[in-house]
């Protein structure tokens, strides 16, 4: 049973990932609502995220959009992690192992002066979490295990594993794919395996990566190298390495030396020989979405609501909108006089986000399937497409826009 006198919060926030940290952060910001309090939040986390390291590269990295890009800015935190390291990317080229389909993007074609930047995971928590701790709105609770939650008509109650409990008017799951807040309240799912594992990890190359992403499609998964620049040395990239389970297995098990061969080979030597490679992950590709985002006092954002292929690099960018939409309805809902955890404003930000999560869902599936296709006549099609698109230049220019949330 949930003690009375427990803390109280209009909003707690469960997951102190890149996608919950924006959270709170957006949430916290002063309202400008006349004589409005600004919003008490708690963010929750059962871990410590690992601090940035500037002597070594994150392995886990995100592909920001200029849309994103403008979020951490409105959270006061762009000149922050500019300071730690950032790495823009200027080109993409992508093209298919199977024909000779081949397709460029580049930022000068849309004068702007990059396409987007490729951010450390650790870069992007830890300036969002060093502004939360400079807030006093905010109380970031961690470590700790979340025990139970009770949903009360009012009020959402979580206690903690030492029996302490706070309770709120909203309760954000943004606890990540495994979401537990989703498990728990029981939200139903669609969800699918892809039959593939990504290997990711960070190497360097005999040649500069030209601050351009490189993707080659090939029919057991695709291949990306996003560029890393650490203090003017472009010799370093991330890679999510798209594989079936079998080969991906075969591939963790090779030495470092053997690794680097096979990925030089792979990469069809696009920044030449791969010189070295950091530790290697690997974790299974599956595609989970929520039939449904919200129940009463209940919303899920990010990964706990979706899951995508990481072919896009779309993830994050996905989870950031989300946030923007449901800080946007939070806001609408308090200027009405209306609770925050009321199902009819929750259900406004599901209505805004799920077609367009779908839609961008849908297209990877559609790019997977058809660049894993060996059938000939699919092979020409990917060929003369790629071909016909890279030469009209206006509708390319679109797509990279659209893709930049411009």
């Amino acid at each position: 049973m949930v003690e009375s006198s427990a803390p109280q919060y209009d909003i707690i926030i469960v997951g102190a990932g890149m996608v919950g940290a924006l959270a709170a952060c957006l949430l916290s910001q002063p309202s400008s609502i006349k004589k409005a309090a600004p919003l008490k939040i708690a963010l929750v986390d059962n871990s410590v995220a690992t601090p940035f390291n500037s002597d070594q590269f994150d392995p886990r990295v995100a592909a920001i959009t200029e849309k994103s890009r403008q979020l951490l800015i409105d959270c006061g935190v762009w000149p922050d992690i500019k300071s730690l390291r950032t790495s823009p990317y200027l080109a993409m080229n992508v093209w298919d192992a199977e024909s000779t389909g081949r397709i460029r993007f580049d930022c000068h074609d849309i004068h702007l002066p990059n396409l987007g930047h490729i951010i450390e995971s650790s870069v992007i928590v830890d300036t969002l979490l060093n502004k939360i701790a400079s807030l006093d709105n905010i109380d970031f609770i961690c470590p700790t295990t979340i025990h139970q939650y009770q949903k009360q008509p009012d009020m959402i109650t979580v206690e903690m594993d030492d029996g302490t409990c706070i309770a709120g008017s909203l309760l954000i799951g943004a606890d990540g794919g495994n979401s537990k807040v989703r498990d728990h309240f029981n939200f139903n799912c669609k969800q699918w395996d892809y039959q593939q594992e990504a290997i990711v990890a960070t190497i360097k190359t005999e040649n500069p990566n030209q601050q351009t992403a490189w993707q080659r499609f090939m029919p057991t998964g695709p291949l990306a190298l996003l560029p890393l620049n650490n203090q003017g040395d472009l010799h370093h990239s991330s890679i999510v390495w798209s594989q079936q389970p079998s080969i991906a297995d075969g591939l963790m098990a090779l030495d470092d030396g053997q690794f680097c061969d096979e990925l030089t080979r792979a990469s069809e030597r696009c920044l030449g020989a791969v010189t070295s490679v950091s530790r290697r992950y690997k974790f299974p590709l599956r595609q989970n979405h929520a039939v449904d985002y919200v129940l009463p006092r209940v919303a899920l954002v990010g990964d706990a609501a979706h899951t995508i292929h990481p072919l896009a690099g779309q993830g994050v960018n996905l989870g950031f909108a989300d946030v923007a939409a449901l800080a946007d309805e939070v806001t609408r809902a308090r200027m009405r006089d209306i609770d925050v955890g009321d199902e009819s404003i929750l259900k406004r930000y599901q209505r805004r986000r799920k077609p367009e999560n779908l839609a961008t869902m849908g297209a990877m599936e559609g790019f997977k399937n058809l660049f894993s296709a060996d059938q000939l006549p699919l092979r020409l099609l990917r060929s003369l497409g790629m071909s016909q698109l890279d030469k009209m230049t206006p509708l390319k220019n679109e797509i990279i826009k659209r893709a930049m949330g411009l």
